[in-house]
């Protein structure tokens, strides 16, 4: 079959979401990408509307259905050339001008594991087509959407639930709108496909009309197949399997559920704006429809090369809004790089996709390209290995394609034993969970990603599946716990929460005050004044020397003593203390700034037996006032080696917050309105529960302007 194709460029602002109307009710697909990472993924877009063919895979049987006059025509070029250059895998049953269905011959009774992904199977005729259309171009091909059931026409089980038979449904699109981000550029392909004297030269592509966006529905409540307490019970019971050495990994799944009628491009919209992804797709199959944004690609074949990034390891992120979820982000990473189990589930499906690779690679060819990466999205973090391959001389795409059904990290391992637990403990069949969508292409190219993070919609409802991968050291109650984390973008987009987390919103406790910070040669101060600015006040910044009366021109209603390095009399911290105090001016000291209110009212200083430069302390406090709203005990950072001696602390001051080797952290004059802290409110290390911005907030509400 001889494919040629033409371009035409398009505006690059327009882009192409225009396709997104047409697949309301029209057939076809949507794939994007939105995930930049050098080496792996690219941000781009590719649909299309009103596809010629569509290609439904049965058990024993693939059938190719025209769905408009130019499908026909290209019905007729594939029977054609199945005639004249038939395949040993599979024969031509039923044939006319809108079908072609091929029967698909029984696998040979013995081989050699080397040879089971060129044994018969529904993906043959697709095999043998583009074997007798080769393509040099990178885009022409089938797109579409694989089930899990595809995995048992490769590698068959013992079957519990009912099925209908159905393994895959692909398109065969005659145009294609691309756009590619990276190179600001969109354009429009058009192919044509010729045998002989057939071809779809000069008929006329079918318009796709664009249909209304249906009626958002109201949001239910989502219900699973399955209560945490089983889910629990099928975790044990999995633990069994493992301790008796009959598998080493299991991913057990359970589904979440909720009514749904509403518009499928609309969802897809919210998808890309909540959960921003390498893999997001809207597959409309008339009837049904798959949308989803998957953070893992199944195999990628690009000549010889092929890839896939095993996922394994999951943590959830913060759900603090802003700024301050960074710190907890870079905590939860910290843990999850620690994590042991973690760690094993990995390096468990990677061997095992090593494993699947070297069937049909090259040998030495199949090398570890990264270890245990982190890819951040939304709501998750998750640890990836990048592993790559090269064909054997004999081997194509599709050989890549079959070899790895489906990822043990959907699976487990070993895979047969794996997919026997998962038919057996879960309590309906995947249908397209766990297995792939994306294109195999003329060219022999392909690229998938895994159908994860994906909304199922059939007969009014959205399904949305979710797994752990149980090891021997899994938590029953904590796997359950995972799962429900991986459906919290799915709950998020069915509730219509698609707005981005926002910071906290500071506490306007400043307005109308007028705060003076002296700067003892510090470099933190402006930070500082940034976090009172953040309260309504107006803060202006002098450095230490500058007369008191200068600073009492402005009639603060506040001074604030800044951090600075070496001892507090330098800067004549402690002098400054004493004459704001007569001037009857609420103070409050950062650091240098409460050494110095310490030696002004007669106590003695020391050092810590090791600086704490850039180090968080964890510190108990009292009700006092500066702490209100604050977690007790709370994280603070420090940069200080010195320290107010407790032995010494004069009998004007109250201690009003230590960390847990009793070092003075906190304090206040017992009369006067004078606050000071050891710590650093405005560091990145005070972030955590927005301790900073309280205290800051507090010391702007109750001391500033205080008589």
């Amino acid at each position: 079959m001889k494919i040629t194709h033409t371009d035409t460029p398009l505006p690059y602002d327009a882009g192409i979401d225009f396709l997104l109307d047409r697949l309301e009710t029209g057939k076809g697909m949507y794939m994007a990408s939105d995930t930049d990472y050098p080496g792996r993924y690219s941000r781009w877009d590719i649909g299309f509307a009103a596809p010629p063919i569509e290609v439904l895979g049965f058990q024993g049987a693939c059938e190719f259905r025209a769905l408009n006059t130019r499908g026909e025509k290209i019905i007729a070029i594939i029977t054609a050339l199945f005639r004249d250059k038939p395949d040993v895998s599979f024969t031509i049953g039923k044939s006319d001008a809108k079908t072609l269905r091929c029967e698909i011959a029984k696998p040979a009774r013995s081989f050699s594991e080397e040879e089971r992904s060129r044994q018969p199977s529904p993906l043959s005729p697709l095999r043998h087509l583009m074997k007798l259309s080769q393509h040099g171009e990178n885009f022409a091909g089938f797109y579409g959407a694989f089930k899990y059931d595809l995995l048992f026409c490769f590698n068959p089980v013992p079957l519990k639930h009912a099925r209908d038979g159905s393994l895959f449904h692909l398109y065969l699109p005659d145009t294609l709108h691309l756009l590619d981000r990276r190179k600001e550029t969109v354009f429009r392909r058009d192919y044509e496909f010729a045998d002989g004297k057939v071809t779809t030269q000069g008929v006329a592509r079918p318009e796709a009309s664009a249909a209304p966006a249906a009626a958002t529905s109201a949001t239910a409540e989502i219900t699973s197949n399955m209560s945490d307490a089983e889910y629990a019970a099928m975790v044990t019971k999995a633990g069994e399997h493992i301790r008796k050495g009959d598998v080493f990994e299991v991913v057990l799944s359970r589904k979440f559920h909720a009514p749904f009628t509403g518009s499928p491009a609309q969802l897809f919209r919210n998808i890309r704006r909540v959960n921003p992804s390498p893999y997001e797709f809207l597959v409309q199959m008339g009837d049904e429809q798959l949308v989803g944004a998957s953070p893992e690609m199944f195999v990628r074949v690009e000549g010889r090369r092929v890839e896939s990034c095993p996922i394994s390891g999951t943590a959830r992120r913060s759900k603090t809004p802003g700024q301050a979820a960074v710190i907890e982000d870079a905590k939860i990473l910290q843990e999850l790089l620690n994590s042991k189990k973690d760690e094993a589930e990995l390096t468990m499906c990677t061997d095992v996709d090593r494993n699947d690779k070297a069937r049909i690679c090259e040998p030495g060819s199949v090398r570890l390209l990264a270890r245990r990466q982190i890819e951040a999205y939304v709501g998750l973090f998750h640890t990836v290995d990048h592993v790559e391959g090269t064909l054997r001389e004999g081997f194509d795409g599709v050989d890549a394609f079959l070899s790895h059904m489906w990822a043990v990290t959907l699976t487990g391992a070993p895979k047969t034993e794996a997919a026997k637990i998962v038919e057996s403990f879960e309590p309906a069949t995947r249908e397209f969970y766990g297995a792939a969508v994306g294109a195999l292409h003329f060219s022999g190219d392909v690229n998938t990603g895994i159908t994860i993070r994906t909304l199922h919609l059939k007969n009014g409802t959205a399904i949305y599946q979710a797994g752990a991968s149980i090891v021997y050291d899994s938590v029953p109650e904590e796997e359950a716990a995972e799962t429900h984390t991986k459906a919290t973008s799915f709950k998020r987009i069915l509730a219509g929460d698609i707005r981005p987390a926002a910071d906290r919103p500071a506490v306007r406790t400043g307005e109308n005050k007028t705060v003076i910070l002296i700067d003892n040669e510090d470099s933190f101060v402006h930070t500082l004044a940034d976090y009172i600015r953040q309260t309504g006040a107006k803060a202006v910044t002098y450095r230490h020397g500058t007369p008191l009366e200068t600073l009492l021109a402005h009639k603060p209603h506040l001074i604030v003593h800044s951090p600075g390095p070496g001892m507090p009399e330098q800067f004549d911290v402690p002098g400054m203390v004493r004459r704001c105090a007569e001037a009857k001016i609420p103070q409050f000291g950062v650091c240098l700034g409460l050494q110095g209110t310490f030696e002004a009212f007669g106590g003695t200083l020391g050092y810590l037996q090791k600086p704490h430069h850039g180090k968080t302390w964890t510190i108990k406090h009292t009700s006092h006032a500066l702490f209100e709203g604050v977690p007790n005990p709370c994280v603070v950072g420090a940069y200080h080696s010195i320290h107010g001696l407790a032995a010494t602390l004069p009998k004007e001051l109250e201690v009003i917050a230590t960390n847990d080797n009793g070092v003075i952290m906190a304090l206040c004059h017992k009369t006067l309105p004078i606050w000071a802290v050891q710590f650093h409110p405005e560091s990145v290390l005070s972030m955590q529960d927005y301790v900073g911005n309280s205290m800051i907030e507090n010391v702007m509400k109750h001391l500033a302007g205080k008589a």
